[in-house]
């Protein structure tokens, strides 16, 4: 399973890169600068919990238990709702209403779980 955190992870991160370069070249003719601070705060959270990701799959493959597995699945399902519907709102215009603040509690809860995980005895 550690292994399916880390590949997603590398995705996060690959399409954060991707995102930037658009944020960087193309986005600014096509977004005001309101719009443009949204898209770039998005790609910010994507880019650290791609990190995130990435080192929880390998803690979990150390570590083991439902812990580290816990907090890779809130990272995971976290960046992509509270990322998607940041993205959805700053290009598109579309509000998913709740749906970026309860990927932004995923977000919270995997590092509170990645502390319980780091902080537990065996």
């Amino acid at each position: 399973m550690h292994r399916l955190w880390i590949a997603l992870g590398a995705l996060l991160g690959l399409g954060a890169v991707a995102l930037s370069a658009w944020a960087a070249h193309a986005a600014p003719r096509l977004l005001d600068p309101a719009r443009l601070e949204a898209l770039g705060n998005g790609i910010t959270m994507q880019g650290w919990h791609a990190l995130a990701l990435l080192g929880t799959g390998l803690w979990a493959e150390r570590r083991g238990g439902r812990l580290p597995h816990g907090a890779a699945a809130c990272f995971a399902l976290g960046a992509l709702l509270f990322c998607g519907a940041v993205y959805a709102a700053a290009v598109a215009g579309v509000s998913l209403g709740p749906v970026a603040p309860t990927g932004g509690v995923l977000m919270m809860a995997g590092w509170a779980l990645l502390f319980l995980s780091a902080a537990r005895r065996r």
